[in-house]
């Protein structure tokens, strides 16, 4: 057991020293590439006076393969977190560089939502074979993975802030996750996956929906509602959805779809709603998979338009529920790994 004691002992090093040196970008960038926004002049004045840099402040080694990250986040305004499943045999491949498979989760779980694949899934013994870093970075318990626009004010929470240009860095050099990434999620974590990457095309090699919210503007309303539930102010995200049509659209999976490249792969899947295989005797219908459904359809008609590869799995009767998700991303496997060797 030397070996894992000494890997032990350097991630608890880790956890006290500051590792990101990026100031974090409060604003959110409107689709375009892959880059901050260029700062003007005061405010750039202001950056260098009292720059904003996240720090590693816990390393938390649960398991063999479950390691719970804890960042001191500018961007969210507080500490931010991150479940990674390390690959089977990290500890003895210290010099090693790895891929990263993100794995969102959804929203208003009444856990910690970057716990929810672990506590929901098999998700530990499905991706034990993978050669990879399984990151699910937390994501508020609605926060759309979006840098909330707060009336025009932006400022925390500043989710694509804390994942892309916080959390990112922080993996390269803390882990020796290297430049190959894909991403995958549930629900509103499928709505994150593919607005993540379609607005940033050059960061992540494919991705992955199942049950997502991926036309957000067909129910804006839905999307507000889930907002207010969760006691915040439903423009606060992208505005209202009409004054702020043009923010809407900039985050909307559908809408992004021809940002995506020729060929790009794609996971897409959902049911309707009806009782399916793997619901309980009785099951209601569910009303929430049946309107994801017409998101998901939509969607894949529109990405095959415009000539990207996707693979959908609209499997018909199928509810809102864990054993389709993890379903799911057993089948979608060999699809997001694929582009990472």
């Amino acid at each position: 057991m030397p070996n894992r004691r000494r890997a032990v002992a350097a991630l608890t090093a880790l956890a006290a020293a500051p590792l990101l040196t990026t100031t974090a970008q409060a604003r959110s960038p409107e689709p375009g590439p892959s880059k901050a926004p260029k700062a003007r002049p005061a405010e750039a004045l202001a950056a260098r006076r009292t720059p904003a840099r996240a720090r590693l402040i816990a390393a938390d080694r649960v398991s063999e393969r479950v390691l719970d990250l804890t960042v001191d986040s500018p961007a969210l305004g507080r500490a931010g977190h991150a479940r990674v499943l390390l690959p089977t045999g990290y500890d003895r491949r210290p010099h090693h560089r790895w891929p990263v498979v993100y794995l969102l989760h959804g929203c208003c779980d009444p856990g910690p939502g970057w716990e929810a694949w672990t506590l929901n899934t098999d998700v530990e013994a499905i991706t034990a074979a993978i050669p990879a870093l399984i990151v699910s970075p937390e994501g508020g318990p609605a926060g759309f993975y979006s840098n909330w626009w707060n009336g025009g004010h932006y400022g925390p929470p500043a989710w694509e802030t804390f994942h892309l240009a916080e959390l990112r860095p922080l993996l390269e050099r803390a882990l020796r996750a290297n430049g190959r990434r894909v991403i995958a999620g549930l629900s509103m974590g499928g709505f994150g996956a593919l607005s993540y990457a379609a607005r940033h095309p050059r960061l992540f090699r494919a991705a992955a929906s199942f049950s997502g919210v991926i036309h957000t503007t067909l129910d804006p309303a839905g999307i507000q509602g889930i907002l207010t539930g969760q006691g915040a102010d439903p423009t606060a995200l992208w505005g209202d959805p009409a004054a702020q049509s043009a923010l809407w659209d900039a985050h909307n999976p559908y809408a992004l779809i021809p940002r995506l490249p020729r060929g790009y792969p794609l996971y897409v899947a959902c049911g309707n709603g009806a009782p399916g295989p793997l619901d309980p005797p009785g099951r209601p219908e569910d009303t929430l998979e049946r309107g994801l459904g017409e998101m998901a359809q939509r969607y894949v008609r529109r990405a095959r338009t415009h000539g990207l590869a996707v693979t959908a799995h609209l499997y018909g009767p199928g509810t809102h529920t864990w054993p389709y998700w993890e379903r799911e991303l057993t089948r979608a496997l060999p699809l997001l790994t694929a582009p990472l060797t």
